[in-house]
């Protein structure tokens, strides 16, 4: 197969991935990332199942452990921070046979960025602003590049992804709302510090959590309800939303929201799902949270953008890059697999941040339970078992140099 050219949208979770697997089917990979370097911040996510297969077939298993964290209860609190429930997290090692690790979304997007330095060129600073298909190619145009032409385009640009609004039209006919909006900060030397224990408080239609990071850094999580406000890049609206949102409430939330004044950056945007007909039109495929979003309620975003990335990458080595051939068995080995993922996070979704004092009493209730043996696993066994098997596909170019070591370790963040 003689190599083919793919720009690829989305320096995050997906997009690397991607061009790691593709590199090792020998095609040209080219990532285009709007942000003039890979993005910090953001929230802390629970990494198993297939994602961490990949990633061990990456190379990044001892980097994971290394940059992670080794989470050891989930802790619901009240007003007082006194506990009310919660479960501790052996159950979950335990359904995932030790391959359980919490870590920062971004310090994944790191590690996976890092198995591409060198072989694949990357272009910060920039977005494509037009496609223009051909017989034989796309014609991508960036907003500060060059026009170029490249055999195949992917977008893995994110919930609101660009490259789907280029080719499949407006978010409106693909998004579904889940109602609730999201925000995540970091600060240094923040009191208490509970560690490896992801700390929540919750009122009706909203919680506020706390995780303790490396380098004595916490972060915080707001998850809420506002059928006023909407997201909105603008930093000191977002910081004026969560004031008037949370000012009054119990448990830490004043000096919380005191931590605000130093934030520089704030993840902020509304929890919604992708549900599309079709992934890919002509040369044009989308993946990860670009195609699918199951939302941050599910869990596993960043596990199934790698799970996508991989299948795409193999399933276009196997057709010796036949793109129609590969996006059709991509999409039929892994729509019913991501839409039962997508019916659990609509489940979850209520137990994030319940509307009504009942909905808090009942989601404790149940959480009181797991502590009771084998009702965790048969709580928890449908949502943490993959039943996906990961194919085995052949890796030209891997086979021709030895496998990758992984990065270099990082220091913490």
């Amino acid at each position: 197969m003689c190599a083919k050219s793919v720009l690829i949208s989305g320096a995050g979770i997906a997009g690397p991935t991607l061009a790691f697997w593709l590199n090792a089917a020998g095609f040209k990979t080219t990532i285009v990332e709007r942000a003039p370097g890979l993005r910090t911040g953001g929230y802390v996510i629970d990494f198993w199942g297939l994602g961490y297969d990949i990633a061990e077939r990456m190379g990044l298993a001892d980097a994971l452990k290394r940059t992670g964290y080794s989470m050891r209860e989930m802790r619901i609190v009240d007003a007082r921070g006194e506990r009310i429930t919660g479960f501790g997290t052996r159950v979950f090692r335990e359904l995932t046979g030790g391959r359980f690790i919490t870590l920062a979304r971004s310090d994944l997007a790191r590690l996976l960025f890092e198995t591409v330095k060198g072989e694949t060129e990357v272009m910060f600073g920039d977005e494509i602003v037009g496609l223009t298909e051909r017989p034989d190619c796309v014609q991508a145009q960036f907003r500060h590049g060059c026009p170029r032409a490249f055999d195949l385009v992917i977008g893995a640009d994110g919930l609101h992804s660009n490259v789907r609004r280029l080719a499949f039209g407006a978010d409106q006919p693909f998004e579904k709302d889940l109602g609730y909006l999201v925000a995540a900060f970091e600060t240094q030397g923040y009191r208490p510090r509970d560690e490896d224990v992801y700390v929540i408080y919750s009122e009706p239609r909203q919680m506020v959590a706390r995780f303790a990071l490396h380098d004595d850094r916490t972060l915080f999580l707001f998850a809420f309800t506002d059928e006023e406000s909407s997201a909105t890049p603008d930093l000191e609206a977002q910081k004026a939303i969560l004031r008037r949102r949370f000012s009054v409430s119990g448990w830490e939330c004043g000096p919380i929201l005191a931590r605000l004044d130093g934030a520089a950056d704030i993840y902020f945007d509304r929890v919604a799902q992708i549900r599309m007909p079709s992934w890919s039109r002509g040369r044009v495929a989308l993946l990860g949270d670009a195609a699918f979003c199951v939302s941050l309620m599910a869990g596993q975003g960043s596990a199934l953008a790698m799970t996508a990335a991989y299948l795409l990458a193999g399933e276009l080595a196997k057709a010796e890059g036949k793109h129609d051939e590969a996006f059709s068995r991509y999409e039929a080995t892994l729509r019913a697999f991501i839409e039962k993922k997508q019916k659990g996070a609509e489940r979850f979704s209520g137990a994030f941040a319940p509307r009504t004092r009942l909905g808090l009493f009942v989601r404790n209730s149940v959480i009181s339970a797991c502590a009771i043996p084998g009702v965790a696993k048969l709580a928890f066994s449908r949502d943490i078992t993959d039943s996906l098997k990961l194919p085995d596909y052949s890796w030209p170019a891997r086979a021709q140099a030895p496998a990758p070591a992984g990065p270099a370790p990082l220091a913490n963040p």
